[in-house]
């Protein structure tokens, strides 16, 4: 059974997503908060597999909550989901370096979100290839903040350096095995091996670290 804290401040669309998650068997939404504050209490009490997290909300927004449940041993099973009015923005980007595991946008169709719960939930980045390369463009291009050294690069072998610089470029699993000549579980095991070493949650961490470390850099449009 899928677990999953509701995170929104307006109750109707709550009451939606409740609705909509109801209705399936293998769901169970285990809580509601109306800010981030509500939930990251809820989050500790009930442990959930899936947090559906809206961007903008009173108290504690969804950046911050992100980046609390992420700093916070006792939630690394839980798996943050942005939920946002606008898509790929500034927002977005920086609750994935906040540490979510992706983002929908609030007028998804229920057949979309329900997968996207069920792909969360089982640890995998909410992030197709086509939504990598355009966080890429848009915003991993820019220069960061404050960018990484490259030191957490250095426990990696060569051919987990390859599969990363391959997923920062928006490769799936099966695109990084045939530039690899590899077996597409060779290079599922090649990444989850780096962001165990690298210490990430998921593949669009491993894309944002990718980039400030240096062992990839923008492309020129």
């Amino acid at each position: 059974m899928i677990r999953v804290l509701l995170v929104d401040d307006q109750p109707l669309l709550r009451g939606g997503f409740r609705a909509l998650l109801d209705l399936e068997d293998d769901i169970e939404v285990v809580a509601e908060a109306a800010d981030g504050a509500e939930g990251l209490t809820l989050a500790r009490e009930h442990l959930p597999d899936v947090a559906l997290v809206d961007i903008q909300m009173p108290v504690v927004d969804g950046i911050e909550t992100t980046r609390r449940i992420a700093a916070d041993p006792a939630l690394a099973g839980v798996r943050v989901v942005i939920l946002t009015n606008y898509g790929l923005d500034e927002y977005v980007f920086n609750a994935l370096r906040a540490g979510a595991a992706g983002f929908l946008v609030k007028d998804v169709v229920p057949e979309d979100f329900l997968h996207a719960v069920r792909v969360a939930a089982r640890g995998d980045a909410l992030l197709a290839p086509s939504i990598t390369r355009k966080l890429i463009d848009r915003y991993v291009t820019r220069p960061p903040a404050a960018a990484t050294t490259g030191e957490e690069l250095r426990e990696l072998t060569n051919r987990e350096r390859e599969a990363v610089a391959l997923v920062a470029r928006g490769l799936s699993n099966d695109e990084i095995a045939a530039r690899m000549t590899i077996s597409s579980m060779t290079a599922k095991t090649h990444v989850n091996r780096a962001m165990g070493k690298l210490r990430v949650r998921d593949r669009a961490q491993l894309v944002v670290l990718a980039y400030e470390s240096g062992l990839v850099t923008p492309r020129t449009p």
